[in-house]
């Protein structure tokens, strides 16, 4: 069958010249670059309240907590995007052919929206577990007081939910998120 109109195919080297020209930030994969909509105030609380979390608990060591602006890009599958929190153990490997893009995070963190949380908790996470470097994935729910962690272990990828009242481990890098603590975040303020 063909189509009226073919589809443009983007290569990955179209896809950087256009991130450096835009104020919006898109995410690239087989070929296809797709805007990504802006968050709620809630969804970016939460983003917050996750990478301060983690932040405070990994100051020491020899890993950094990085906000949505990181692009991460998926060698193994093409994939560039911008998780909500990121975090680096050690330095930063860079792709060649863009500096502003990191090859090896440790953690990635997306807070769920309406539109993005069938495709974070299915295509996307299984793109970032053929990452060789991620210990671990932790996708928050914007629905409900609940994160899933996803942690790489020896006999393959553990995963744990912690709710309300609970505290979600991420093994990989002794830390946590205390779930109580990261929903009162994004409340909005009495007044």
């Amino acid at each position: 069958m063909t189509t009226a109109f073919p589809l443009h195919r983007y290569t990955y080297d179209d896809y950087l010249r256009l991130e450096e020209e835009s104020s919006t930030r898109h995410e690239f994969l087989e070929g296809e670059i797709v805007a990504m909509a802006g968050g709620t105030p809630e969804h970016a609380a939460l983003a917050m309240a996750v990478g301060r979390q983690l932040g405070n608990q990994l100051e020491a060591t020899p890993c950094r907590v990085f906000s949505s602006d990181l692009r991460v890009r998926v060698v193994e599958t093409g994939l560039a995007t911008y998780p909500d929190v990121t975090v680096v153990c050690g330095p930063t490997e860079r792709d060649p052919s863009s500096r502003s893009t990191v090859l090896n995070p440790a953690v990635v963190v997306e807070v769920t929206s309406d539109s993005s949380e069938h495709y974070d908790r299915g295509e996307k996470l299984a793109h970032y577990k053929k990452v060789a470097t991620v210990r671990a994935i932790v996708i928050v729910s914007h629905r409900e007081r609940r994160v899933d962690v996803y942690s790489r272990a020896a006999e393959g990828w553990q995963h744990a939910s912690a709710s309300d009242g609970s505290v979600a481990q991420i093994p990989p890098v002794s830390a946590s998120i205390d779930i109580d603590r990261l929903y009162a975040a994004a409340e909005e303020p009495a007044g």
